[in-house]
């Protein structure tokens, strides 16, 4: 049974994507593709691509703003920053003390986590688990990825599908109900990986085994590597698997689900998964033609977009889902609670 008197509720949400507009027709020109071929397989047509001089923790410091502002805070009322991400500003320091240097989060402990693609999904839990044991009364979670950087812009299987951008969440606590039906936030979540297939989707150099040479810019070992067919395989079952298990725990089924936010990296792998699910593709949320995979930030960015839109009602069950490198993935199911935070 489950005795920690806290509950973790959304009380804020934000996101950023950078002006410039990377779209199909303009990779036409510098790569073998075509607009067709890149919608059929991965149902993306356009992406925004972060300016020169710009990084990871400027569009992680723009969600964040509107993610704090949204809750009603203030920086200082932030206890702790998670931050996922895959493409940080540095090596070391982490992004998240970068971000709590340019908003002023003098209170904060902050501290970056590695799960690529699912690693909005990793922050989440991690976030909603100081909150839950009393650590915490606000919490900052940030999924922002400035992927740009890593793609390698002659390789058209992997520099159509990727974009930049970010997504911010505030969870905060209250006292649990004695009643599980009337509780709301964080329900329950799932988060596995499985690191023997690390190899499908990696960057080569740049860390301890590979420092940087000429000859590793040379051979282009700095960019994002993958092999699509097994990650195809491997992210349709993980994300099919990881709702099943985050619904489980939150003792509901997929009939339960109001809303579907999954992560954004294929329409192909998105539909086979709900297909598996059995969820009708008017329960889930696709901003995929108009962002590509912005990794870490997916998940911010179109929970963001369906709260704006008014696609979220108070009381709707929502699933969150991921799968991403390592290999990584996790679900999380959610009551969804905005309006009722002061």
């Amino acid at each position: 049974m489950d005795r920690l008197p806290y509950q973790a509720v959304i009380s804020g949400v934000g996101s950023y994507v950078p002006e410039k507009i990377l779209t199909n027709a303009e990779l036409e020109k510098t790569i073998d593709t075509s607009d067709e071929w890149i919608v059929s397989r991965t149902g993306i047509k356009e992406r925004r691509i972060l300016e020169k001089g710009k990084a990871t923790s400027d569009m992680a410091l723009e969600a964040a703003k509107k993610a704090i502002e949204d809750a009603g805070l203030t920086p200082p009322d932030i206890d702790f920053v998670v931050c996922g991400t895959f493409t940080p500003d540095y090596v070391f320091p982490s992004t998240a003390c970068i971000l709590q240097s340019k908003l002023n989060l003098v209170n904060a402990a902050c501290f970056d986590l590695a799960a690529a693609c699912s690693g909005y999904i990793y922050s989440i839990v991690v976030g909603s688990n100081f909150i839950t044991s009393g650590m915490a009364k606000h919490v900052l979670v940030i999924g922002t990825d400035a992927n740009s950087r890593l793609v390698d812009w002659t390789d058209r299987n992997t520099c159509v599908i990727f974009g930049d951008g970010a997504g911010a969440m505030v969870l905060s606590r209250e006292e649990k109900p004695e009643a599980a039906e009337d509780r709301r936030g964080i329900l329950a979540s799932f988060i596995k990986s499985d690191g023997t297939g690390w190899k499908h989707l990696y960057q080569p150099a740049g860390g301890s085994l590979h420092t940087p040479t000429h000859a590793s810019i040379d051979e282009k070992l700095h960019h994002i590597k993958m092999e699509g067919k097994e990650t195809f395989k491997f992210a349709a079952r993980a994300m099919a698997n990881a709702s099943l298990e985050a619904l489980e725990k939150a003792n509901l089924t997929t009939e339960d689900i109001d809303l579907v936010v999954p992560h954004q990296a294929n329409v192909r792998i998105i539909k086979n998964a709900m297909r598996k699910l059995k969820i009708p593709m008017d329960k889930t949320i696709i901003n995929i033609d108009k962002f590509g995979n912005t990794v870490a930030a997916s998940l911010g960015i179109a929970l963001d977009e369906a709260y704006r839109t008014g696609r979220l009602k108070d009381g709707d069950n929502v699933l969150l889902v991921a799968f991403g490198a390592g290999l990584t993935w996790g679900g999380i199911v959610i009551r969804w609670n905005k309006s009722l935070i002061t």
